[in-house]
């Protein structure tokens, strides 16, 4: 995939036509009429529970921008495959024969799923791979820029390691699932950190991404490698983080070594302000969301002029060439940005993340 990051530029160009009123206009012209109006109805599939993210911030925020984007007579037909491939098929079929005007498609498997989104073509509805590459003819992608998520985390991992870091420190590394595009880019982008300054001792591709399966293989890497022989861990995602803790403290491992993760989860913030995890990377939800909703809306309302300036990057997928896209930048959230980043962008409030529980270290961080 090439990787190509979005300029400031775009994004002002985007609210200097918003605010002369030109998006409102198709590629023909400015006299134009959009091909469907308000009344949209946008089909939005999401892979899984595991990850809180999707539940709590992407299915809502879509949500929200697109009654706005429609003056309140838009809707949002909704499914989450929690992890299940052939469930996540039938619920695509679903919407493809509810004709609904547009999908929204974040994979559980980017390959598997490649018959659903021929149907969908073959309907006349566009599908927009939503966080996850999906195969087949997709009309456009809008995700984070997933190699620099893995570069982020790898980065940050050696810098926590610190300047006597060599090819002797082992490091095991948390994959995401095999199944998800997604995981082998935050791989590549980790490895282009990682290799040659470290060991890479142990690595899993861990199944659903669930924290279950991180956990037991975790357990396996210590049972390989010795509780006392690891030096940090790279995990693709905060769930992940989490089972690998567990079996580090199960182990009677008592000064945890340095751990990655990913999507600032409640959780993973408060880990890493209790100091049991070192960092997690900070996306942001809003961003990648509502451009979503806006680039799913304009594409079905014929809107040519504000699509194409919300999907500038091109990407390749393993069937399809310079797919139209947009790639949300992303950074590391270690327990001094936090004010900076979840605080500042409201996805959490101090109160949120410093319970009884967690206060003093909050304190400690003068976060309250």
């Amino acid at each position: 995939m090439r990787r190509i990051a979005i300029s400031v530029a775009a994004s002002t160009m985007i609210l200097s036509l918003a605010g002369c009123g030109v998006l409102d206009a198709t590629g023909d012209g400015a006299s134009a009429s959009p091909t469907k109006g308000d009344d949209v109805t946008v089909g939005l599939l999401l892979p899984e529970k595991a990850n809180s993210r999707y539940d709590k911030f992407d299915y809502p925020i879509i949500k929200s921008k697109v009654t706005e984007l429609t003056h309140k007579k838009g809707t949002v037909q909704y499914a989450n495959a929690d992890a299940d491939a052939a469930r996540q098929a039938g619920q695509m079929q679903t919407m493809i024969d509810d004709k609904v005007d547009v999908i929204l498609l974040d994979a559980v498997d980017s390959h598997g799923i490649v018959g659903e989104v021929k149907k969908a073509k073959e309907a006349g509805i566009p599908v927009i791979a939503y966080d996850r590459l999906a195969e087949g003819p997709i009309d456009a992608y809008i995700s984070f820029d997933n190699e620099l998520v893995g570069e982020v985390q790898g980065r940050t991992l050696l810098e926590a390691l610190g300047s006597g870091v060599d090819t002797s420190d082992k490091v095991v590394m948390m994959n995401g699932s095999p199944t998800d595009p997604n995981a082998k880019q935050f791989k590549q982008g980790a490895l282009s950190e990682l290799n040659g300054k470290v060991d890479i001792a142990a690595s899993f591709d861990t199944a659903d991404w669930k924290p279950e399966n991180a956990e037991a293989n975790m357990a396996q890497a210590i049972g390989r490698l010795g509780k006392d022989n690891i030096a940090a861990v790279y995990s693709a995602n905060d769930g992940m983080a989490g089972g690998v803790i567990k079996a580090l403290k199960a182990a009677g491992v008592t000064t945890l070594p340095p751990i990655t993760g990913q999507d600032a989860e409640l959780d993973g913030v408060q880990r890493i302000v209790a100091g049991e995890q070192y960092m997690s990377v900070y996306k942001s939800y809003p961003d990648e969301a509502e451009a979503a909703a806006q680039m799913a809306v304009t594409k079905v309302q014929g809107k040519d002029i504000q699509f194409d300036a919300l999907t500038q990057d091109r990407v390749d997928s393993p069937t399809d060439k310079d797919i139209p896209s947009r790639l949300v930048q992303v950074s590391a959230l270690t327990r001094a940005k936090i004010k900076d980043t979840v605080i500042a962008d409201g996805i959490y409030s101090a109160g949120d993340i410093c319970t009884a529980k967690y206060k003093a270290a909050c304190a400690s961080i003068g976060l309250k």
